[in-house]
């Protein structure tokens, strides 16, 4: 005979109704899958639409809010950007400050046109949204602000007509005051100047290391061409010393300078002036530095 406890344990059982002491599947605790998981209300359950409707409205405050924070610092952005401009002076005598400090240099103003190489190997490496922004780089200038608040090392932000501001009238001065009237500068240049002009200028009054100011200076100096005759690998190094032109001056410390070649070849490859194997080939190709004075360019070279 049966005991009653293997009897109960072979009926039949059925799911039992939902209680105030079961699951809404009629689970009891204990069971497998009691208590439902955290956090969840199963549908229809009282609160679950009250819930997601909060995390919508929480959704759209911060949005809201971000869209504003956005606006406001543009606002300001424009209302800095109209302040400098209405401080900072004229540029219309630029071109007599160039022709000055090239007098000052004992260079010839102006100097020869830019050569296509030359252009593309300063704009690539210095200044790549140079033709399409307005003396201003916002993008440059956001990555340069996030990264003195993240304390990494300066990236630059200057555009080419920043630096030429700088050159022409804030040389040998710096401070975030400083910086600050470059930018209005820079803008007001860019206004009052087509760019190939802005170019020419920059290469006119530019050092370039081992005494050499400006474009023709240097090129007549280093390789004893002039600059229409310069090479790809002569352009790339020549653009490649205005940012730090005695550190690199390839007569004096020429591994730096074949670095810092190294990066401008790579940086027209990175804006589509030259192949990678163009590029390989350029910098394997021999520099034949003169190192003579900046005076008549007679030893031709080969493009």
């Amino acid at each position: 005979m049966a005991s009653h406890g293997s009897s109960w344990d072979s009926a039949p059982t059925s799911p039992l109704p939902a209680g105030p002491y079961l699951g809404d599947s009629g689970q009891a605790p204990g069971e497998a899958g009691w208590p439902p998981p955290a956090g969840r209300r199963p549908a229809g359950a009282p609160g679950a639409g009250t819930a997601s409707r909060g995390r919508g409205r929480r959704r759209h405050r911060w949005l809201a809010r971000t869209v504003v924070v956005i606006l406001g610092l543009v606002l300001v952005g424009l209302l800095s950007l109209s302040g400098l401009l209405l401080v900072t002076p004229s540029v219309g005598d630029a071109t007599a400050r160039a022709q000055a400090m090239d007098r000052l240099h004992h260079v010839a103003y102006p100097g020869p046109p830019v050569p296509a190489r030359f252009a593309a190997s300063l704009v690539s490496t210095e200044d790549h949204r140079f033709y399409s922004e307005p003396g201003i780089d916002v993008f440059a200038i956001a990555r340069l602000i996030e990264g003195r608040i993240a304390g990494r090392p300066d990236q630059g932000g200057a555009t080419l007509d920043q630096q030429l501001a700088k050159m022409l009238y804030t040389p040998g001065r710096s401070g975030v005051a400083i910086e600050a009237e470059q930018v209005g500068l820079g803008i007001k240049l860019d206004l009052a100047y087509p760019k190939w002009q802005i170019l020419r200028m920059y290469a006119d009054v530019a050092y370039f290391g081992h005494n050499y100011y400006g474009l023709a200076a240097a090129s007549c100096g280093y390789f004893g061409v002039t600059p229409a005759r310069l090479s790809w690998p002569e352009a790339a190094m020549l653009a490649g010393l205005v940012q730090a032109p005695s550190a690199d001056d390839p007569i004096v410390h020429f591994a730096a300078a074949r670095a810092r070649q190294s990066h401008v070849l790579g940086r027209l490859v990175a804006t589509g002036h030259l192949s990678q194997a163009q590029a390989v080939s350029f910098y394997r190709q021999p520099l034949d530095l003169v190192g003579g004075p900046p005076g008549a360019c007679t030893a031709p070279s080969t493009p």
